[in-house]
C-alpha cells in the first residue's frame, strides 16, 4: 500500500471537516459573552471544551515527539479551572495554540521518514498512526459537543 495515501487521508481527517464541520467554523462568530456559559443540561461551556481539546491534543503531540514528556494529571490537568475564560486573550491564545499543535501533528504524519506503524520507542506499543487517529477521534467527539453547546446557547447558525 502507498503510505502517502494514508498520510494524505490523515492530513484531511485532522484538518478538514470531512463528515462534519471543522473547528475553525465551529468557533467562528461565538459571542464573547457565551464562551464561559454552561447551558442548562450541559456539563461544559465552550471554553471548557476548547481548552480540553487543546490540552489533550498537546499531550498527545508531545508524547508522539518527545521521550521526556510528562502528561498532565488526570483528570484535573486536562480541564480548565473555571467554565469562563480568564480573558478574551486567553480564548484567542487557546485557539491559536490548538491550531498550531494540530498543524504540528500533521507535520509529524506527513514526514516521509516517520514510520506510521512503528512503535514509539518511549511508549508501550503506541504508534504515530494510532496517536494521529486518537487526536482526530478525540477532537471530533468534543467538536460535536461544542456545536451542541452552541445550539443550546442559541448561537449556532445552521446555514
Amino acid at each position: 500500500m502507498d503510505h502517502q495515501i494514508i498520510r494524505d487521508h490523515l492530513r484531511k481527517l485532522l484538518l478538514e471537516g470531512q463528515a462534519h464541520v471543522d473547528w475553525k467554523s465551529a468557533v467562528k462568530g461565538l459571542p464573547e459573552d457565551k464562551r464561559g456559559v454552561r447551558p442548562a443540561g450541559s456539563p461544559h461551556s465552550p471554553w471548557e471544551l476548547l481548552e480540553h481539546v487543546r490540552i489533550a491534543q498537546r499531550d498527545i503531540l508531545e508524547f508522539s515527539r518527545n521521550p521526556n514528556h510528562v502528561s498532565p494529571e488526570w483528570p484535573s490537568g486536562y480541564w480548565p479551572a473555571t467554565p469562563k475564560p480568564p480573558s478574551p486573550e486567553a480564548w484567542n491564545h487557546s485557539l491559536k495554540s490548538f491550531e498550531k499543535d494540530l498543524h504540528a501533528m500533521v507535520e509529524l504524519v506527513l514526514n516521509p521518514k516517520a514510520d506510521l506503524a512503528a512503535p514509539i520507542q518511549h511508549g508501550s506499543g503506541q504508534t504515530l498512526l494510532r496517536e494521529a487517529l486518537l487526536v482526530a477521534d478525540h477532537n471530533a467527539y468534543h467538536l460535536g459537543q461544542f456545536v451542541l453547546v452552541r445550539r443550546m446557547l442559541g448561537s449556532w447558525d445552521e446555514t
